[in-house]
């Protein structure tokens, strides 16, 4: 099973962190379908962006990245030293066209098959879980 762990603290690293370690996994795991290539890694991002625009620390915040493939999922598990997260992860609706916020949970939901956070320790752990579908 290809894995790519990387680790990073914000500030000052940015989202570019993590396409280069998804280039990784892409290079390991050569046989994942575009569609769901794209939307794991739209779904990585934008969960990494919220946690750098949203996460409040006293000091940097040191994230941890494990990407991982096998035959069936294309699976992230995302730790951060953030304060704990105050969210909801029920399913919800995209919000409307013209509202401003509140868009990036309900679009991770929409990309991915299961979407997990929880608390453990002094760590936010994000779980994201994609099927794969077989390229014809």
């Amino acid at each position: 099973m290809p894995e790519c762990t990387i680790a990073f603290r914000t500030p000052p690293d940015e989202v570019g962190v993590v396409h280069s370690a998804l280039e990784t996994l892409w290079a390991r795991e050569g046989d994942v379908d575009e569609m769901d290539r794209m939307m794991f890694e739209t779904a990585i991002v934008e969960l990494v962006s919220n946690v750098i625009q949203h996460g409040t620390s006293e000091t940097t915040i040191i994230c941890n990245l494990t990407l991982s493939a096998n035959e069936a999922t294309l699976k992230a598990v995302l730790e951060d030293t953030a304060s704990p997260a105050r969210i909801d992860l029920s399913p919800r609706d995209m919000p409307d066209e013209f509202a401003e916020t509140g868009r990036g949970l309900a679009f991770i939901q929409a990309l991915v098959d299961d979407f997990e956070y929880h608390r453990m320790q002094d760590r936010n752990i994000w779980t994201l879980t994609k099927l794969r579908h077989r390229k014809p």
